[in-house]
C-alpha cells in the first residue's frame, strides 16, 4: 500500500477493511509443496550487495525505482552500519530517529530506475523475517510488476502495523487513476497469537500462477483469489521497515530494527519433474 494514495489515507482504507476480496480460507487447501519448485533467486544476506540507485549494478538499491518515498522515515542511501547491516546470515534494516527529530530507515528494490535487476513472472515469492515490536512500525514485503507504463500492479505479500501484533495484511493493488481508470484492491488479515511475529522469524509467500495467486504464512495456505490479467508480468520483490501508515509515531521504538534471514524466489517445476 504505498504507491498512488498517501499512506495515511491507505492506512485507513485497510483497518477499515473497504476493498476487500469476498472468500475465506480453506480446509481443503494444501501447505505449499516447495519440491515442485526450483529455486531461481536466492538472497541469503550473508553480505549486502546495495548502492543507493544501482549506479554500481548492485544487486538491491535502497530506494523504490520510482523514487516513492511513504511513511513518516525517510528512506536513506545506505552508509557504513546505518541501515543495513548483516550478521552471520541476517540482514538489519534499522530505523532511527536522529537528533534533528529525522526519522531515517532502509528500504531494498532488486530492481532499479532503468529496470535492470531480477524480476520474474509467475512463481513463489518468500521471505523469512522478524518483524520489530512497538507501536508505529510498518514492516513490508512486496512485489511491483515491471511494467508501469499503463497502471502499477502491486502484491503486498505482508504489511504489518505494530499497533497490532495479533494480526497481519495481505493483498493487492492495481494503480490505475493515473491513467484515468478505477484502481483494484483487495486483501485479508490474518491473525495470529499475539507477539509471535516479533519473538521469532516467520515465512510470507505469495505463489503467483496464471489462474491463481496464493498466500502464505510459514508455508501454510491462508488466501487466494483468482489472478488478474495485469499479474501476466515479471514482478520484483521489496523490503523495507517504513513508519506511520496513518498511526502516531510517538511511542515507536528508537531504535526499531527489521530482521530478515532470506528473500527466495522459485519458479514452478514442469510436472513430470515435480515427483
Amino acid at each position: 500500500m504505498r504507491y498512488g494514495i498517501s499512506s495515511k489515507g491507505l492506512g485507513l482504507l485497510a483497518v477499515l477493511g473497504l476493498g476487500a476480496l469476498p472468500g475465506q480460507p480453506s480446509v481443503a487447501q494444501e501447505p505449499i509443496n516447495i519440491n515442485a519448485y526450483r529455486l531461481t533467486f536466492a538472497e541469503n544476506f550473508d553480505s549486502l550487495d546495495v548502492s543507493a540507485w544501482g549506479e554500481k549494478r548492485s544487486r538491491w538499491i535502497a530506494h523504490t525505482p520510482w523514487n516513492g518515498d511513504f511513511g513518516d522515515a525517510r528512506f536513506t542511501d545506505p552508509a557504513p552500519g546505518f541501515p543495513f547491516t548483516t550478521d552471520q546470515g541476517i540482514l538489519k534494516i534499522e530505523a532511527r530517529k536522529g537528533t534533528d527529530g529525522t526519522w531515517r530507515s532502509g528500504l531494498l528494490s532488486s530492481v532499479n530506475p532503468k529496470g535492470e535487476g531480477f524480476s520474474q513472472q509467475f512463481g513463489y515469492f518468500e521471505a523469512r523475517m522478524k518483524l520489530p515490536p512497538g507501536k508505529g512500525v510498518w514492516p513490508a514485503f512486496w512485489l511491483i510488476g515491471v511494467d508501469r507504463s499503463k497502471y502499477t500492479a502491486e502484491i503486498d505479500v505482508l504489511e504489518y502495523y505494530g499497533r497490532a501484533p495479533y494480526e497481519f495484511s495481505m493483498g493487492f493493488h492495481i494503480w490505475r487513476q493515473s491513467q484515468g481508470g478505477q484502481n483494484s484492491t483487495g486483501g485479508y488479515w490474518n491473525k495470529v497469537q499475539d507477539g509471535i511475529l516479533n519473538s521469532d522469524y516467520h515465512t510470507y509467500g505469495v505463489d503467483i500462477q496464471p489462474d491463481k495467486t496464493s498466500f502464505y504464512f510459514d508455508r501454510q495456505f491462508i488466501w487466494s483469489f483468482d489472478t488478474p490479467k495485469e499479474f501476466h508480468m515479471p514482478f520484483y520483490p521489496l523490503v523495507n521497515l517504513a513508519l506511520g501508515s496513518g498511526w502516531p509515531i510517538d511511542e515507536t521504538p528508537n531504535p526499531s530494527v527489521l530482521l530478515v534471514d532470506y528473500i527466495h524466489v522459485y519458479q514452478r517445476k514442469p510436472a513430470e519433474a515435480a515427483n
